[in-house]
């Protein structure tokens, strides 16, 4: 058992001092992780990677909420999606909410998609990822550690114990369902 495991299985437990012992063991990944997902944002911007580092993990192991986790690879799937939420909560905040108009086109493949975004396509992103989320969550947690986390998917494999393959049948699966739902169904040319 891992050290991380080992502290997350204290703090189900109930002890309060596990989670001062889990900062600096998870802290450095935590920040290669918002650092690589923030390199892109325009200058300017009132959050950055340390501070979406701390807001997450103040999520994860701060809130009055109880919360458990199963393993390591629970553990950054949490806070993959903390991150999220923060990230969509911070475009909201600025205001820009715009539904409608021309639609954009939206390269899942990106490696950057989250941090390059625009604030609508974010907010747009999110919206359409909660929904594959009702629909295939595991399709879903593979999207939030490859776009959110930026892991690949040998690594989001590794933190959902799944297979390569499955991992990848999930992601091909989740880039085509939001593509669609993004863009909208795109019509075939007739004979």
């Amino acid at each position: 058992m891992s050290d991380v495991t080992r502290i997350l299985v204290d703090i189900n437990g109930g002890d309060s001092r596990a989670a001062e012992q889990l900062l600096p063991l998870v802290y450095d990944e935590l920040r290669k992780l918002a650092a690589h997902k923030m390199i892109q944002e325009r200058p300017g911007q009132t959050l950055d990677a340390t501070a979406l580092v701390h807001e997450a993990y103040l999520r994860l192991v701060g809130s009055p909420k109880e919360q458990r986790w199963d393993n390591r690879g629970h553990f950054f799937s949490a806070a993959a999606e903390a991150m999220r939420r923060i990230l969509v909560e911070n475009a909201r905040r600025k205001g820009r909410i715009k539904r409608g108009g021309a639609l954009r086109r939206i390269d899942l493949e990106s490696a950057d998609l989250v941090t390059s975004a625009v604030p609508d396509d974010l907010l747009d992103l999110d919206d359409a990822l909660t929904r594959l989320s009702a629909e295939e969550p595991e399709a879903a947690q593979v999207v939030k550690l490859r776009l959110f986390a930026g892991l690949s998917i040998n690594e989001a494999a590794e933190m959902l114990e799944m297979s390569r393959s499955t991992a990848y049948d999930h992601w091909a699966y989740a880039r085509a369902w939001l593509h669609s739902a993004l863009c909208g169904p795109q019509e075939t040319p007739g004979p």
